[in-house]
Formats: C-alpha cells, structure tokens, sequence
C-alpha cells in the first residue's frame, strides 16, 4: 500500500518542513477518526421541549467544523433577518452545533437522518430555505418543493470556485453585483440568469472592534489564501512568493507588518505551503523580538475584516479579501498576486488585477520598492473606485444587508403566492420523499453509502434512537 505523500517526504528528507506537513496530515486524520466506543449521551428529543421554534426561514448547513467559517461571517446578517422572518439553522455535523450553539441567540436544529430533516420541515413549514456553500449534501434539502431556495455563497471573489453548475439547481442566487452576473454568464451554459439577485455583501454592514493597537508606523497586511480541493482553483501565493513578500515587508522603513493567511493555510498537508508558512512565521517572530516596538504580528484569530481599519495597504491573492478590502478601503493601495504567471489571463480572471499591482514572477523582487512608492504616492486611487462600482455597483456601506433583507422578504412573498396557486399541497416530508423515490423519507443503507445518507455516523443514531437536537 502505497504511504501519504507527507510521510514519504518526511522519510525521505527529515526536517521542519515536511515534519510540519506530516504532523499536519495526523491531526486532520485524528479529527475524523472515531476510535472505540462512542458515548452517544443523552437520547434527547428538543431542548427546550415542546414545538419546534417558529421559522419562516431555515438556514442549511451540512458540513463539518473545518468549514464552520463558511457559516460564521453571516451570522451576525441572519440575527438581523430573524427580527424580520424567524430564522432557524438547520445543521448536519454535530461538531458544527455544537461550535455554533456558542457564536449565536439564533435557534438552532442538529439531526444527521434525512428523514428527521423532512420531519423538522413539516414542523417548521419555511417558506425560504438558504445556502452558504455548493455543499453537495444542500441536495437533500432542496429536495422540498414548497420552500424557494436561496443560494448566497459564503463570499466575493474571482475564484473559479465562486460558480458552480449547482446554481441551476437553486430558485435564487444572491450575487454582489456585476462581476459576479458576468462570472456565472462566462461559466455557465443553459443557465437562467433572471434567478440572480444583486444584493452587495451584507456581511461588510457589520461593525468590528479593532484587533490591532494604534501604530505610528504604516500597517501592511498580508493575508494570502489557500491552495484549493485542486489545482484549476489554486490561487495562494504563500509557497511562491510569501517569503519573499514578507522580507521584503519587514525591510520597508516604518513599516508594521501583519500575517493573516487563510484559516487552512496553517492546516495544510502541502509540503511547500507548510515548509513557505512556517518560515514566515519564523520571519515575523525574529523581527517582532529584534524591535519590540514595531509591532509586527501574526493575527489567526477574528474576523479579517477587523484589521481592515488600521491597514495602510493590502498584499492578497484572488479571493474575497481583496474585493472586501475594495468595498471598505478603496482609498488604500491594493496588490495581487499571480501565482501563474499569466498576467493577460489574469485580467480575464480577476479584472480587480487592473486597478491593483500586481505580483509575479517578474515583479516580486520590485515589489518592495513599489510598495513604498504606492504608501507616499497612490496613483491608482481612482481606478479601485471605478472598479469598486463594477463588482458592487453604487452601494455604500451599510446598505447592503438592507437589500439582502429586502430580497428575502420579496422571495417569501413570492413563494406564498406560489404556494397558493397549486392545486394541492403535500407535506415537505411526503413530497421530498416522493422526489428522492423514498416513501418513507430516510434512505436505505446502500443509499447511505453512496453518499445520499446522512452526514455522520447515521448507523449509530439510529441504533440508539437519537433524535434531533434542538437550541
């Protein structure tokens, strides 16, 4: 049998680089490895007892604690919805629950059996269900009929990722402007571009506490993203050029130099992502113990957009940090990255590349100097306003998460009136049932194993007769 490439490489060239990436492969083994006996707890129905809270909208999320970030950034946008429509969210991982039932007042169900999920929306009867990710268990949920589904994503970027052909399968698909219409109209064919609503970002109305100090000296930050599920849709710059970048930060005079990678950076099993982040991480250390007072940092913790206040200029690669930093601080310098050399299909890709400086192969070892430049003379001010227009329109902030309020209502009032026009109305649990050819609305165990079944361990919930959790 052939051996992970992580422990391979670590027999074959010991050192802290791929020790990084073998440690790094155990702990994600070790999270979803369940060894021995497992307590399943109490058999609990719902806490609180009784009915089911109220909800004219569900939010479902089925996957695991690593994605929990996915969810996170909408809370905050989803309490706000519950004043207007009650919000229930609906999860599929207990991991995922039980970290949620921590960050958030909203409602919140677990079950892992499909047909408990029917069940809950019988109880429930929603009337709009919402997504935050091409998850491909959402297709259990979207198996109900009389409930408008509404995809909204977890971000804005220019990643391949940002569309999928699943999108066909959502009644709504929530968009930030522009860009993003043009995006699915270029990846897309036979799709109904009269399902996307433009509804800015919500999630950049919200209101932070800084997590940096005040500095005197310039605030730089370099928040790179990850390499991808593959490599059409890699786009970090840590193993290409964070190195570099990072020296060159820290050689730039008054400079105070924040690291803020993309949470699965620290996570990876790639060898030179691991090897490139731990020396960045070495770079930062050494600097902030030979001059205490400059501050540099390494901010793994809270939101990113929190350090978006006390930042001067902004290093990232295409991903949603750059277009939120567009949003909030187009009067700031902005740099991409271009891990492939490819600056004409880079401007296809990612057309935030024409107002930015972009970052290669032929520019990184100038990058320094640019930087300077762009901190005492920033000429491309007016470009990031143009382009801020073309990804979110004329929206300022603040105003989105009205619009995306606003949107849910209208798609609540439109499914009423749909509703009311059929001739009959079955139950969410029957009709799903029907739809998936299960009367009984659970799955067969060789369904289970195709991946139709629950999310997690659905042999052992229903041996013991666990029923849905409910906060």
């Amino acid at each position: 049998m052939a051996l992970p490439t992580s422990v391979s490489n670590f027999l074959r060239a010991p050192g802290p680089a791929t020790f990084g990436a073998l440690a790094n492969t155990i702990n994600n083994k070790r999270r979803t490895m369940r060894g021995g006996p497992k307590s399943r707890g109490p058999k609990l129905n719902r806490v609180p007892e009784g009915p089911a809270p109220a909800a004219e909208v569900v939010v479902y999320f089925a996957e695991d604690k690593r994605k929990m970030y996915q969810l996170d950034q909408w809370l905050p946008v989803f309490e706000e919805l519950h004043r207007r429509h009650p919000t229930v969210i609906v999860m599929r991982s207990k991991a995922s629950f039980n970290h949620l039932s921590e960050r958030t007042p909203l409602p919140t169900v677990y079950t892992r059996r499909l047909a408990d999920v029917l069940d809950l929306y019988d109880e429930l009867s929603p009337k709009v269900a919402i997504y935050v990710n091409n998850g491909v268990a959402n297709f259990q949920s979207l198996a109900v009929a009389s409930i408008l589904h509404v995809h909204v994503n977890h971000g804005e970027s220019d990643k391949v990722s940002m569309v999928s052909n699943q999108a066909k399968a959502y009644d709504r698909v929530f968009v930030a402007g522009q860009a993003a219409e043009r995006r699915h109209a270029a990846a897309l064919i036979n799709f109904d571009a009269a399902k996307l609503v433009r509804t800015g970002r919500p999630q950049l109305d919200l209101k932070f506490e800084p997590l940096l100090p005040p500095s005197s000296r310039r605030t730089v930050i370099y928040a790179p993203t990850w390499e991808g599920e593959n490599d059409f849709n890699n786009y970090t710059s840590v193993d290409r050029y964070g190195v570099a970048i990072v020296r060159q930060l820290l050689a730039t005079e008054n400079t105070r130099v924040v690291y803020r990678p993309h949470p699965r950076v620290a996570s990876s099993t790639t060898l030179e992502v691991v090897g490139a982040h731990r020396e960045i991480l070495g770079l930062l250390e050494a600097a902030a113990a030979a001059d205490p007072e400059a501050g540099h940092a390494t901010a793994m913790e809270g939101s990113i957009l929190a350090l978006f206040q006390e930042c001067d200029a902004m290093v990232t690669d295409v991903s949603s940090v750059g277009l939120d930093f567009l949003y909030l601080r187009n009067d700031a310098p902005l740099f991409i990255t271009d891990r492939r050399d490819d600056p004409a299909q880079l401007a296809v890709d990612a057309p935030i590349s024409s107002a930015s400086d972009v970052i290669n192969s032929e520019t990184v070892d100038a990058f320094g100097a640019v930087l300077a430049d762009r901190l005492t003379s920033d000429s491309r001010r007016e470009e990031r306003i143009a382009m801020r227009h073309f990804y979110f329109g004329d929206i300022a902030p603040g105003e989105s998460t009205q619009r995306f309020l606003d949107a849910i209502s209208e798609v609540a009032a439109q499914r009423d009136a749909m509703l009311a026009r059929l001739p009959r109305h079955e139950g969410h649990a029957s009709a799903a049932a029907a739809a998936t050819g299960d009367m009984a609305g659970d799955v067969t165990p060789e369904e289970a194993d195709a991946g139709y079944g629950p999310v997690e361990d659905a042999a052992a919930q229903e041996s013991s007769g666990e029923q849905p959790l409910v906060r």
